[in-house]
């Protein structure tokens, strides 16, 4: 049964990794009962599983409401929908493989539920790449998995901070194979969906794009290898002609390092560490990774399960906090978009 209608915005959190931090980070920030006047947090868990993390860390100031629907859901409480009901053992900093299996029943239910409609947008914890693998989940990791839940055709990882928005045209793939994954359709692709989320998602009305070169020193004229010449040049010529004001390609190093990168509005990347390497150093524990491209809306934190400090009670829940308001300020620019565009179409009638 759906949830009922509040004017709040509804954040479903999944668990990620039950041996991880992600519990501990979830009820460090919800511990806040503040949190509830922004919004309506909804935990896709268990109650077993929260109190077992309330009593490890000592968190008294948690005001919980146990649900087993959506219905059920208390807009000034922090809402526990209860996925599952058995007790299962939590061996923190473990790479389990029941631990990942849980990690995807969370995942599953809160896609499944924000895919719906009934939940505005989900924040997920870290989970274990590895432990998680099953016949229902064989990706690489949540933005690719995401991607197949909403039926998306591209998406776009989007790293956020006060410093700098970075997306990167390649993801979670080994070093040796970016050179041959790169071609100019896939750049052009990605280029425009950062313009699309800037747009949308942001509410910037004439992004600005910074686009990275692949080589040392952008290829140097070919020097050091052609791609910037054969293949990212021409995206950017394209993105153009189609009013994308897209600059580049930059070296990266001298990019970042004369923090040229505060002139742009978003940085289009080749490679992971070549975007996340800057997205870290910027804002390491506090930054948000966001899912462009899709009808839903995702973020979550800028970092892993940290299994060796797992059941310290020692994890920094700032990334996820700033994920969670990240999720909150999207949701509510998009829904400023549609009456923005209902507003248009009546006047249009008049």
């Amino acid at each position: 049964m759906a949830a009922k209608k509040s004017s709040k915005v509804k954040i479903g959190f999944s668990v990620g990794d039950l041996n991880g931090i992600g519990m501990e980070i979830i009820l460090k920030t919800l511990e806040d009962n503040r949190i509830c006047e922004l919004c309506t947090p909804i935990i896709y868990g268990s109650r077993r599983l929260t109190n077992y993390y309330a009593k490890a860390f000592n968190l008294k100031n948690l005001n919980i409401n146990y649900i087993d629907s959506l219905d059920k859901v208390k807009s000034s409480k922090v809402n526990v929908l209860n996925v599952w009901e058995e007790e299962v053992n939590i061996n923190a900093g473990e790479a389990d493989p029941t631990s990942g299996s849980y990690a995807y029943k969370s995942l599953k239910a809160l896609a499944d539920d924000v895919k719906a409609g009934n939940i505005d947008a989900m924040v997920t914890a870290p989970i274990n790449k590895k432990v998680i693998q099953s016949a229902d989940f064989d990706f690489p990791g949540h933005t690719e998995f995401l991607q197949k839940i909403d039926e998306a055709e591209d998406v776009l990882m989007l790293m956020l901070s006060e410093e700098a928005r970075i997306g990167v045209v390649t993801g979670h793939i080994p070093l040796k194979e970016v050179a041959n994954q790169l071609n100019t359709d896939l750049i052009l692709k990605k280029i425009t969906l950062l313009n699309k989320s800037l747009k949308e998602d942001f509410g910037i009305r004439k992004p600005k794009i910074a686009v990275m070169g692949l080589n040392p020193h952008a290829g140097d004229n070919g020097l050091l290898g052609k791609e910037e010449i054969e293949i990212i040049e021409p995206a950017i010529k394209q993105a153009k002609s189609i009013e994308i004001l897209a600059l580049g390609p930059y070296p990266a190093d001298g990019f970042f390092g004369s923090s040229k990168h505060k002139d742009f509005d978003g940085v289009i990347a080749m490679y992971h560490d070549q975007g996340l390497i800057p997205a870290k150093q910027f804002s390491f524990g506090e930054g948000v990774n966001f899912t462009a491209g899709l009808s839903i809306v995702r973020t979550s934190p800028d970092h892993g399960t940290a299994f060796e400090i797992a059941g310290e009670g020692t994890a920094d829940e700032g990334s996820l906090r700033n994920a969670m308001y990240k999720a909150i300020d999207i949701v509510k620019q998009r829904k400023l978009n549609e009456e923005l565009k209902a507003d248009a179409l009546e006047e249009n009638k008049k």
